[in-house]
């Protein structure tokens, strides 16, 4: 009789070494998520909001950056897991050997060009966005101070492109200043500067809290196809965690037909994240539904677009030369996440 408890003992330890690795392989990842906040990157938002990503088994935290060029610093350091923002900054970052990898996009076409109450003005129908420059600095004595975010960034690529190869502006007519997104759009509100390339919510934010700031150029203009937001992840979280990653990629995509099927039910946790208490759900769901959002998860669509800004980011030297786009797009997550 006395063998019974020494046996119940060691069933229950044989259970406990059994169980011990499905628990551990059941435990939630660890995750560390840089984002910029913009409603580019909703669906990462939406996907955190809603639970998605818990229910994948992630367990993440999220830190906040001013802009993607700023983001690769803590990705190389090994600070952050995933980069959530533009996808120039991850070429030059895999130029210099930082294995990261694009497993999904967000949006496309994101950035747009607003001129302030003193460049709106010039910009009539039937003056082209050249004459329009030029005419300012005829007029004002001066070049228009335009903002954006730093060099590398898609910010600075698409509005650099959109100036000198569409519009053909002269470069005298212009001035690009760099600055973080927040700095960008207290500065085009106070008047600091004359225009600036934005993208949501902060289009909605300055036309809504001043009428007179003018919508001049939009995504598909300023660069067509303009690859927006990606979902990039540091190469060896991703080799030790391939399961986790399928399960970020899948909740993205929910989220992604969410924010088209149901902005209203999205706009709150895109409001949680981005609101800072400055503006209401209101006001994101109306920028989530502007001509500046345009939400897609498939990586593949924005690979030749990509190769694109590559070249022309190489043409204006923030980028040493292209890079294959075959390393850097991963699109095997989002084909196993979407299979039917």
């Amino acid at each position: 009789m006395r063998l019974l408890p020494v046996l119940k003992a060691c069933l229950t330890a044989a259970a406990l070494l059994v169980a011990g690795p499905a628990l551990a392989q059941n435990a939630p990842v660890p995750v560390r998520i840089g984002v910029i906040p913009v409603v580019g990157a909703a669906p990462v938002f939406v996907a955190n909001g809603e639970g998605w990503l818990k229910e994948a088994g992630l367990a993440p935290s999220f830190t906040t950056f001013e802009s993607g060029p700023n983001m690769i610093q803590a990705l190389a350091s090994g600070t952050i897991d995933v980069y959530v923002a533009g996808i120039a900054p991850l070429a030059v970052a895999r130029s210099k050997n930082i294995d990261v990898r694009v497993v999904a996009a967000t949006a496309i076409e994101e950035m747009v060009f607003v001129a302030g109450p003193k460049l709106a003005p010039y910009f009539k129908d039937g003056v082209s966005k050249a004459e329009a420059f030029k005419a300012f600095r005829a007029k004002e004595g001066r070049a228009a101070r335009l903002a954006t975010q730093p060099p590398g960034s898609v910010p600075n690529t698409t509005l650099q492109h959109w100036l000198w190869q569409v519009s053909k502006t002269d470069k005298a007519d212009a001035e690009i200043v760099a600055m973080g997104i927040d700095a960008t759009q207290q500065a085009l509100l106070a008047g600091a500067v004359d225009g600036a390339s934005i993208r949501e919510p902060a289009l909605t934010i300055v036309q809504t809290r001043n009428p007179a700031m003018k919508l001049v150029a939009t995504g598909g203009e300023m660069f067509p196809d303009q690859p927006g937001t990606v979902v990039g992840v540091f190469g060896a979280f991703a080799d030790k965690n391939p399961q986790a990653v399928e399960g970020l990629v899948r909740a993205v995509v929910k989220a992604a037909d969410l924010l088209k099927t149901d902005p209203a039910r999205a706009a709150v946790p895109v409001e949680q994240a981005l609101g800072k208490g400055i503006t209401d759900v209101a006001t994101i769901q109306k920028a989530l539904t502007s001509p500046a959002s345009r939400f897609t998860a498939d990586p593949r669509a924005i690979i030749e677009a990509t190769k694109k800004m590559q070249a022309y980011q190489v043409s204006i030297g923030t980028l040493d030369k292209d890079i294959p786009v075959d390393g850097l797009f991963v699109s095997s997550f989002y084909e196993k996440a979407t299979q039917r």
